[in-house]
């Protein structure tokens, strides 16, 4: 099991957990894409890694970007191998409050552009023959429910059903697809909920993560970025149809199911 001169294309990863994804392949000998929005970051970032890295512009929502962020990638390194589909983000609001423009958004980046990205890496994977292995960035929200967080936790929940398509699907070309389901990590996405929750709830920040964020674990303690990037690594690195279509929580007990 090694991703040893793997090409991954990781979403998302100019900061938080995508890039301690790409950290994490790059020290596995695996040559890395991140893709992201902030093209400078990436890029920035790419360099920081050193010669098995490339930044790309890509916005995931936009067909045509994508389309052409996965083909650079292909051209860059010869091959793709390995989808990391882990851009997203988060907005928090009680249903009957929600902005419809802002479920629209939250679907389209975590959806949209998961089905992207996947159609476009598949067309590669297909052609090379050779396997390969998409991970998508679940959720302990792919498999439970909070209050605040309806579009997430859909969208969440749906990357679960297309996880099992593309293994059903791509079984044939050995291409498996698996999914990543983290608690609460403490990247900017999170740090920019606990306000957002202190103030809806009237309740400290301290008793946020304290009683919602973190009363579920076995522990109280948080993931760590280094921990979902090692459960990336080992579905990526894991060569056969023996693990396709799974789900594997990283959460301190959060979620068990």
């Amino acid at each position: 099991m090694s991703v040893q001169g793997k090409v991954a294309v990781v979403t998302g990863a100019a900061s938080g957990i995508g890039r301690g994804i790409a950290e994490v392949f790059v020290n596995a000998g695996a040559k890395v894409v991140l893709a992201d929005l902030n093209t400078a970051q990436a890029e920035a970032t790419a360099r920081e890694l050193g010669p098995n890295a490339l930044g790309v512009a890509m916005d995931v929502t936009q067909e045509a970007q994508v389309d052409a962020g996965i083909d650079r990638a292909a051209q860059h390194f010869g091959k793709i191998d390995i989808l990391v589909s882990n851009a997203g983000i988060q907005i928090v609001a009680p249903l009957v409050d929600f902005a419809y423009k802002d479920w629209q958004r939250l679907m389209a980046i975590h959806l949209d552009g998961a089905f992207l990205t996947t159609r476009a890496a598949l067309r590669h994977m297909y052609k090379q023959g050779t396997g390969g292995a998409v991970i998508y960035m679940g959720s302990v929200h792919s498999k439970e429910a909070s209050p605040l967080k309806a579009p997430y936790v859909t969208a969440k929940h749906g990357l679960m059903g297309l996880a099992k398509v593309v293994a059903k699907e791509g079984a044939a070309h050995r291409v498996r697809a698996n999914v990543v389901c983290p608690g609460f990590v403490r990247t900017p996405l999170v740090d920019k909920q606990i306000p957002e929750q202190a103030k809806t709830f009237g309740i400290s920040e301290e008793d946020v993560v304290k009683n919602i964020m973190l009363k579920g674990t076995v522990d109280g303690e948080f993931s760590t970025v280094d921990d979902v990037a090692q459960a990336v690594l080992f579905f990526a690195a894991f060569e056969t149809n023996a693990l396709t279509g799974q789900s594997l929580n990283v959460s301190h007990g959060w979620s068990m199911t």
